[in-house]
């Protein structure tokens, strides 16, 4: 199966890329409409309007009872996982909890003299809910990679939603890995239904404080219409890659990475920038070799012809340009000298240097997290992270020495906006003339 080479030295990158329909716009209409629907018969119908849902669109039937995963159910699952993958899974969830762990924040105190100060504290969210597709296979990474960093801010309740299987089950490895990363409550919820319940609360499913995890496109379109009713992690698009490769790269390695990012589905994009027309050559003729042998030949068959393409430029500063203009999920620089490049990158959701630093390393184990900024989005969101499950509360507290300082200046502002209450509050403390002069505490007594 063949993706695009083109040769760009002589064309606009942004141009190409349009032409390969990179970050289309989907016509919503059809699917807004059919989410408001979802969002509302779950809000005002509870727990019915989700099991006629999962009827209807799992083909399962169960009871209100049933939505719960039970002990048994896990410890099931777990008796039932390859004890290898349970290994695996577990060194994985190791060092995403080592890496999250890192980044927790805390709050700060600043002495403002007097006896006062002001400053900032930090508390977890209470309640963090956490969205796991069905899809065509189980996707225990993502448990880990949403779990863990709720768990290691401190959330005090982590719930999961996931489709339940044909049988009304949930595949072993994803309760393996719930069990692993810690969630407290498992549903067998799906879709948009599964984020209406969590952004509403029913009298099974509780309301939560934010909601993450990926999804198709349903799910996204409801994370979208409930985002100020709760929290939401980002507003997720296809999946993305793009590779800046010189003529030292290895063609097998970057054709492997790029088809690693194309299975994902039938709209994934994986672009390589080179300008070593030699290296384009190589790498062209192994994807096409290459994805012949994959499972997914299917879902390659949409995505490498109509999404991922191999552009030879100019040179790597054109390539460097480029690449902060795409803000890309991921970004691969398979280059002589990866480090030299990095300070230059300013928008990506995560860099991955060098010939063995695959981005399948980042999506199941080395510990950062693999729940990235697409569609461009990198230029002002983050990858997923223990502070997305963090709120900071500020902190005051002034004496009568320090507001006497400064009140006339709070009151100096306040009138200028003309929020004359706002300086009264302020004058009411000290000023004779105030309009209610303040009592002292002997007056009070």
């Amino acid at each position: 199966m063949r993706c695009k080479r083109i040769d760009a030295r002589e064309k606009d990158l942004a141009q190409v890329c349009e032409s390969l329909g990179m970050r289309g716009k989907m016509e919503l209409g059809p699917i807004l409409e059919t989410v408001s629907e979802i969002l509302s018969e779950v809000r005002t119908k509870g727990d019915e309007a989700l099991l006629t849902y999962t009827e209807k669109f799992d083909r399962v039937r169960l009871s209100a009872s049933e939505l719960r995963v039970t002990k048994e159910e896990t410890d099931a699952a777990l008796r039932a996982t390859d004890p290898a993958l349970l290994e695996v899974m577990a060194k994985s969830a190791a060092n995403i909890r080592a890496f999250h762990e890192r980044q927790m924040e805390s709050g700060f105190t600043m002495d403002v003299g007097n006896g006062s100060y002001i400053g900032m504290r930090v508390r977890p969210i209470g309640i963090a809910g956490i969205y796991v597709p069905g899809g065509t296979a189980p996707l225990p990474s993502t448990v880990l990679m949403n779990v863990i960093p709720a768990k290691s801010a401190g959330v005090g309740r982590v719930v999961l939603c996931t489709p339940p299987r044909a049988d009304g089950t949930v595949h072993p490895a994803i309760l393996a890995a719930a069990a692993i990363a810690g969630a407290d409550e498992i549903y067998k919820i799906g879709g948009a239904q599964a984020i209406a319940a969590m952004a509403s609360g029913t009298k099974t499913i509780p309301k939560v404080d934010k909601i993450c995890g990926p999804g198709n496109i349903y799910v996204n379109t409801a994370k979208r219409l409930v985002y100020g009713q709760v929290d939401i992690d980002m507003f997720a698009g296809p999946s993305e890659i793009l590779i800046l490769a010189d003529e030292t790269a290895n063609p097998e390695f970057v054709a492997a990475d790029m088809l690693s990012q194309a299975e994902h589905d039938r709209i994934a994009s994986a672009i390589l920038l080179t300008p070593s027309a030699a290296l384009a050559d190589l790498v062209y003729e192994a994807v096409d070799r290459r994805s012949e042998k994959l499972a997914r030949k299917e879902i390659l068959s949409f995505s490498l012809p109509d999404y991922c393409a191999i552009l030879v430029v100019p040179d790597m500063a054109t390539a460097i340009s480029f690449s902060n203009e795409l803000a890309p999920e991921h970004l691969e620089i398979c280059t002589e000298d990866p480090e030299s490049i990095l300070p230059e990158i300013r928008n990506a959701g995560a860099v991955f240097l060098g010939d063995y630093t695959p981005e399948p390393l980042g999506d199941y184990f080395a510990g950062p997290n693999h729940t990235l900024p697409t569609s461009g989005t990198a230029r002002f969101f983050s990858p997923l992270n223990t502070g997305d499950f963090l709120k900071k509360m500020s902190v005051l507290s002034y004496t009568e020495a320090s507001l006497r300082e400064c009140y006339r200046d709070v009151a100096k502002f306040a009138e200028a906006e003309g929020l004359t209450a706002h300086a009264e509050a302020a004058l009411v403390r000290f000023e004779e003339n105030a309009e209610t002069k303040a009592q002292t505490k002997e007056e009070r007594q």
